[in-house]
Formats: C-alpha cells, structure tokens, sequence
C-alpha cells in the first residue's frame, strides 16, 4: 500500500519497519516544509504520522481508512530534521480499530497522534 501512496512517497517518506498492527517510517523535514514561522508546517507532521496509522492498520487484502484521528503537536520541527513515526494498535474490534503514534527527532517527542479506523472490506 505505501508503495502505491503518492503522496508519501513524494515527501520521501520511507518504511523502516513493517508488520500487522505496527508501523515504523521515517521521513527528513525539507525546506519546501517549512512554514512562514521557520519551522516544520504541522501538516506535514500530521502526515507522516497518518501515514504510518494506514500501514498500520491495513492488513494484507483490506481497505481500511481514518474515521478519526487527532494530534498533539509538542515540539517544533525544523529542517533537516530526521522524523520517525511508529504507529502501534492499541485494540481492533469488529472492523474499528484504536492505534497511536509517537512523532519522533532523536529521542525527543515532537508529537502524539491518536487514530481510530474503520475497515471498509476484507
């Protein structure tokens, strides 16, 4: 599926870690991402994080989408930072599932997203 995701793709955002329920991926803040205030526009934080929320959350030969999310924003990003986002399910009932995922600069915590999914087919 994130082979197939342009817009990820585009930012390159990169998989380093892969498998059902858990996502890791990571991505460098470009110049093109910096917002008015000099530092990382949050939509793009936000993004690298749902990106990592559909690995997550989509099984081999489902389609499984956001019905929620929400993110905290704690620290400023800047470029050239090196961003990593792991994506863990916290529960899956029926076809929702919660997942939450950690915004990582080092060993810093630049953000916390929260998910919750609602998978369309099998």
């Amino acid at each position: 599926m994130l082979a197939a995701d342009k817009a990820s793709t585009a930012l390159g955002i990169e998989p380093v870690e892969l498998r059902d329920g858990y996502a890791l991926l990571r991505m460098t803040v470009a110049e093109n991402m910096i917002n008015g205030h000099g530092i990382a526009h949050g939509g793009y934080v936000f993004l690298l994080a749902d990106s990592a929320f559909a690995c997550a959350c989509n099984r081999a030969g489902s389609v499984t989408v956001a019905a929620t999310a929400e993110i905290d924003f704690i620290l400023p990003v800047h470029e050239g930072d090196e961003l990593v986002a792991e994506a863990v399910e916290r529960t899956r009932f029926g076809r929702s599932g919660i997942y939450d995922i950690t915004v990582r600069r080092g060993t810093e915590i630049v953000a916390e997203f929260r998910g919750r999914s609602r998978t369309l087919r099998a």
